[in-house]
């Protein structure tokens, strides 16, 4: 039989390894874990201290402990030099299909009712706003929207690398979107309907149509942003 402090060294850990607790946010604070676990304060600083040795956490300023990215540490992608370059954005399309129908497809099976709420107030706001942003404010709206699905989808892995890759690759991303408003003109209206067919198909919980719009939806801008060349 566990112990409590092994039963919240595991509790913890399991949080982190589904994707409950995601990159970047903090865990309960450490009265809160005490108070539930019926545990001194030092055995749960105890086990929060080997998760930090573990490098599983980080111990922000004010003590609060915060999940980090389990993979930044083995993962190097280039930043510099690339984010201009057609034939470097065509790639970095062709990867976030790939990963954005992976990302939704879990998100469709594991996401909370809270966590597609959250979606679903996200999508509502694009409506609203997407008139009148400049092109940057667009493409970081449209990651918004794609992010809250990675890290609705409790898989770690999955979560940890589209949080490296949107972050390495904006440049490349807002390139993307920059060419083809030069060529058009405008916002493309496909990119408006397959947004609501993504979250359509999320709040179905369909998890092959998630994952099958989502994609296709990537692969459109590719497209459109082939034809620019």
């Amino acid at each position: 039989m566990l112990t409590k402090k092994q039963q919240l060294d595991r509790f913890l850990r399991h949080e982190i390894v589904s994707g409950s607790i995601i990159p970047g946010q903090m865990l309960p604070s450490q009265r809160r874990l005490v108070d539930e676990f019926s545990l001194a304060r030092s055995s749960v600083r105890e086990v929060v201290q080997q998760l930090e040795l573990d490098g599983l956490i980080s111990t922000a300023h004010g003590g609060r402990s915060i999940c980090q990215n389990v993979m930044a540490q083995y993962i190097d992608m280039p930043v510099e030099g690339v984010g201009d370059n057609l034939a470097f954005q065509l790639q970095v399309m062709e990867a976030r299909a790939f990963l954005e129908g992976e990302a939704a497809y879990f998100a469709a099976l594991r996401a909370t009712d809270q966590q597609l709420e959250g979606i679903a107030r996200e999508f509502e706001r694009m409506q609203v706003r997407s008139k009148g942003l400049t092109t940057l404010d667009k493409a970081k709206a449209d990651l918004r929207f794609h992010t809250m699905i990675a890290e609705s989808s409790h898989h770690v892995l999955i979560t940890s690398f589209s949080q490296l890759f949107y972050n390495r690759y904006f440049n490349a991303i807002y390139g993307v979107l920059n060419r083809t408003l030069i060529k058009f003109g405008r916002y493309p209206d496909g990119i408006r309907l397959q947004h609501e067919l993504i979250y359509q198909a999320l709040y179905k919980r369909d998890a092959e149509q998630a994952k099958k719009m989502a994609s296709e939806h990537v692969l459109y801008t590719r497209n459109l942003l082939e034809s620019t060349d």
